[in-house]
Formats: structure tokens, C-alpha cells, sequence
């Protein structure tokens, strides 16, 4: 063997020597770094939440119910004689008072009329006039013949003549007075009519489109427009048995009249359809007689004023109203409730920042808190944020809810 071949393979050998010891000290690199890693890992921190305690105090309870607007008055337009329409005197949508004329019917017809029965009252008159001139004319033969029938210096029938004919004119004086309030209650009855041809509000009020046309033939059964009262306006609504029987104890307690009377110790809320608050309050007027007992609701009207008449017959919105006031209560965020098939549970953090989850009764909602009815106590710490990484027994590290701490 040769020199150069006996030093090749010495060159292997200690290449392959020097290879095995590499990879030995990267293992044993890596397994130190393991190690130390190990060693350096501990247990989580437990996970941070946020908390706002239990609050009691006494708060409103409100209900809010769909309203409808209506008008506190509203007349429907008619004509009370027939005949053909020849002015429109109001402008449609504006504001009309009581007397004010909207229409006028065709007057010729009355007119004529009201002449017709002025002429036969003053025929009757006439008429009165000369049968009380015959009646007295009989009246003085009458007292003439009697004494002289008497002494006979005159046939006893031309007295009997007499008096039949002062009985006849009588009579003729006392159909004369008949006619005459017969033709008085005419005359007075096309004045009406005439009067009737300029149609006019009954009320104050808002008038609405013309339901008919210049020249169309018109009759009392036709409506020719409406007028809605709007100031104050009317809203209707309907309540539960349960808060009827609320609004009304509340009611009593204060001293105040029976609900079914008008009353202004509920003052009412109107939010309307743009989702803004009517600035002006209202009240309960009155309620209806009886609780329907297909929906068990009782229909309430309650009025608002209705300055500048914004608010229309027709409208929408949503009352809302306190029922009840609840002493005592417990009170804590809605986030920090959480509803599982109909069930309701909160997560509560003990003193030793141990998570108990706990199964409550929750009431009525005010604002963004719910109050508790059992389940929970005054001073308890509730977590408000972060229920989702806590479980039953979780340790945590609670710190306190900054948007809960102004709603306290």
C-alpha cells in the first residue's frame, strides 16, 4: 500500500471522527436548551376581567306601549240641504275656526223658496186681518139685535143669524192665526235652508282635502270634507291587565283620582316615528270601560298639547309611562347576564377572586341594568366583561368596570 493511500484514508477517518462529535455536542446543545426552557415555564396568569358590584336602590319601572294619534275632535263635513256646490271658501290643510264658511251651495233655489213663504205669510196676515173685521162686525150686530129681539121689535132667527155668523168668523180667525205660525215656521225654515247653502266648521280645527268638486251635485248624505281638532291631540293605546292594575294602585296610593277619570298624576312620553322625544308631556284622560278579554289588554286615551300643530291625526309612535316604583332593588348590568335556554346566570367573583357561577331570576330591564329579583346580593362583584374565559371555580384577576361605575 502506498503512502498516499494510507494518509487518504487516515483523513477520512478523522473527518468522519470529527463529524460524530459535532453532531454529539449540537445534541447535547439542544437538549441543555431544552432543559432550561423547561425549567424557566410556569403556570398561566389567572385571566383579567372586569367587575361592577351589585347596586340596590329604589328605581322606576316603566312600560312602553305602540300608540295611535287621533284628533280630539273630529266632524265630519255635510251639507244639510241638496244642491249643486258653486264655491270652495278654505284652503285645504290650514287651520279653520269654529262658523268659518268651506263651501257654498247654489242659494237661488232657497232664496226663492224663503220669497215663496214670506208672500203666503203675508197673505195669511192679510187673511187674520179681515176675518177679525167680519168677526167684529158681527160682534156689534150681535149686541144691537140682542135687546131688541128681546123687546121682539126684531124676528128672533136674525139674531140666531147673528151669532152664527160671529161663530163663523171665529172660526175664520182662528185658522187665519194657525196659518199665519204655519207660514212663520216656513219662512222661518227657508231662512234656514238659505242659511244652510253656506256650509261652515262646527269646530276649530285642522280641515283636510275636499272629498268632492265644484259643481257636483251635493246632498246631506255626502261628507264634504273633515275638521280634526289637534290641539290638544288624543293618542290611544292598550296595557296589560297587570299594568292597568299597577298604574292604577300607584294612582290611589298618591291620593289621586280613580284612573277611569281624567287624572294627571301618570305623566305620559311620546317618542315619535323619527325616534325623537315629543318635548311636551301628557296625561291620562281616561280609560276604556272594561279589559277585552280576547287580548286582555285595556285601551287607555291619553291628550298632549299640540302647539303649532305638528302632530297629525293618523300618526304613530310609542308611549312611555312609569307603572311602578320598585324599592330595593338589585341592579346590575344587562352585559353581565347571560340567558341559556331560558335560564339566566351571572358569574360572581368571591373574596378570594374564585368564580362562582350562579343562576338568578332576573325582572325588568331599566335603562342598561336589569334588576335582579333573587340570587343576588347588595355588594356582590359581578363580571361584566370576560365571561366567556372564566368557568365555575376560575381564579381571576378582577379589576373594575370604568363604564359601570358612572351608571351606579
Amino acid at each position: 500500500m502506498s503512502l498516499e493511500h494510507v494518509l487518504t484514508r487516515l483523513m477520512n477517518l478523522i473527518k468522519q471522527r470529527f463529524c460524530v462529535i459535532l453532531v454529539a455536542c449540537s445534541g447535547l446543545a439542544l437538549l441543555a436548551g431544552c432543559a432550561g426552557t423547561s425549567a424557566s415555564t410556569g403556570p398561566p396568569p389567572p385571566p383579567e376581567v372586569l367587575v361592577t358590584p351589585v347596586t340596590q336602590k329604589d328605581v322606576p319601572i316603566y312600560g312602553d306601549w305602540v300608540a295611535t294619534l287621533d284628533g280630539y275632535v273630529n266632524a265630519n263635513i255635510q251639507p244639510q240641504v241638496s244642491g249643486y256646490l258653486v264655491e270652495q271658501k278654505y284652503r285645504e290643510g290650514s287651520l279653520v275656526h269654529k262658523g268659518d264658511i268651506l263651501f257654498e251651495i247654489d242659494p237661488r233655489p232657497f232664496q226663492a223658496a224663503l220669497d215663496q213663504a214670506r208672500g203666503q205669510l203675508a197673505q195669511a196676515r192679510g187673511q187674520l186681518a179681515q176675518a177679525q173685521a167680519q168677526l167684529g162686525l158681527a160682534e156689534i150686530n150681535v149686541k144691537r139685535n140682542t135687546p131688541l129681539a128681546a123687546a121682539q121689535a126684531i124676528a128672533q132667527s136674525q139674531l140666531d143669524n147673528d151669532i152664527q155668523a160671529r161663530a163663523q168668523y171665529e172660526a175664520q180667525v182662528k185658522t187665519a192665526q194657525a196659518n199665519i205660525q204655519t207660514y212663520e215656521a216656513a219662512v222661518e225654515q227657508a231662512e234656514l235652508n238659505l242659511g244652510f247653502t253656506h256650509v261652515r266648521s262646527l269646530i276649530d280645527g285642522i280641515a283636510g282635502i275636499a272629498a268632492t268638486q265644484i259643481g257636483n251635485l251635493v246632498g246631506p248624505n255626502a261628507i264634504l270634507t273633515a275638521v280634526s281638532q289637534v290641539d290638544p291631540i288624543k293618542v290611544y293605546f292598550s296595557i296589560s291587565e297587570q299594568e292597568y292594575l299597577s298604574l292604577a294602585g300607584r294612582i290611589e296610593r298618591r291620593g289621586g283620582v280613580d284612573l277611569l277619570r281624567a287624572n294627571s298624576a301618570v305623566p305620559l312620553q311620546l317618542t315619535l316615528a323619527s325616534e325623537t322625544v315629543y318635548p311636551h308631556p301628557g296625561r291620562i284622560i281616561f280609560a276604556d270601560r272594561q279589559v277585552n278579554s280576547q287580548t286582555g289588554t285595556i285601551r287607555i286615551v291619553g291628550e298632549f298639547p299640540n302647539p303649532g300643530n305638528v302632530l297629525r291625526p293618523g300618526q304613530f309612535g310609542r308611549i312611555r309611562a312609569e307603572t311602578t316604583l320598585k324599592k330595593g332593588a338589585l341592579l346590575i348590568p344587562q352585559r353581565a347576564v347571560t340567558e341559556l335556554q331560558g335560564r339566566y346566570q351571572v358569574a360572581v367573583v368571591g373574596s378570594d377572586n374564585r368564580v362562582i357561577i350562579r343562576s338568578v331570576q332576573a325582572g325588568d330591564r331599566v335603562g342598561p341594568m336589569w334588576v335582579i329579583d333573587s340570587g343576588l346580593q347588595s355588594g356582590d362583584r359581578v363580571i361584566s366583561e370576560g365571561t366567556a374565559k372564566v368557568a365555575d371555580g376560575t381564579v381571576v384577576t378582577p379589576k373594575p368596570d370604568p363604564d359601570s361605575q358612572g351608571k351606579q
